[in-house]
């Protein structure tokens, strides 16, 4: 499954946008290539799910919108490559984090179906031999 499409990346970031980064057909810019983005929206998935694989079993049935919004980012960062600006780097660099904490539990997400794995902690049981010292043992000691 796909998190984000290229209609969110429009919406988010405006066709124009678009059409600048992947038309690299013509000598002026003038249609959105769909296969651009398309490659960089699965290599924005290919990441999500490096992180969501460790507690969510995939592919989730859907995204819930704060997915979409760290897909969509990603895609476009991966769109810009080297000539991204400050403001699309950090927005990558928040995306990854997020992801991160994603992956270690501390933000869970709404996703049909249940997590593979709950974090947290469980009960630690320590076994060992009889005690040989004692009050009793030491008294008159």
């Amino acid at each position: 499954m796909t998190y984000a499409v290229k209609q969110d990346l429009i919406d988010r970031f405006g066709e124009l946008e678009l059409i600048q980064l992947t038309d690299r057909a013509s000598p002026v810019p003038t249609t959105v290539d769909d296969t651009v983005v398309g490659r960089a929206l699965a290599d924005a998935d290919a990441l999500c799910d490096s992180y969501l694989a460790k507690l969510y079993s995939l592919p989730v049935a859907s995204a819930p919108p704060a997915l979409v919004k760290v897909a969509a980012d990603i895609a476009r960062f991966y769109l810009h490559g080297d000539a991204a600006s400050d403001g699309i780097r950090t927005a990558f660099e928040d995306a990854r984090k997020w992801l991160q904490d994603v992956a270690r539990g501390l933000i869970g997400l709404s996703i049909e179906g249940a997590p593979l794995a709950q974090p947290g902690g469980g009960i630690v049981r320590v076994d060992g031999p009889e005690r040989v010292m004692s009050r009793e043992t030491l008294r008159g000691l």
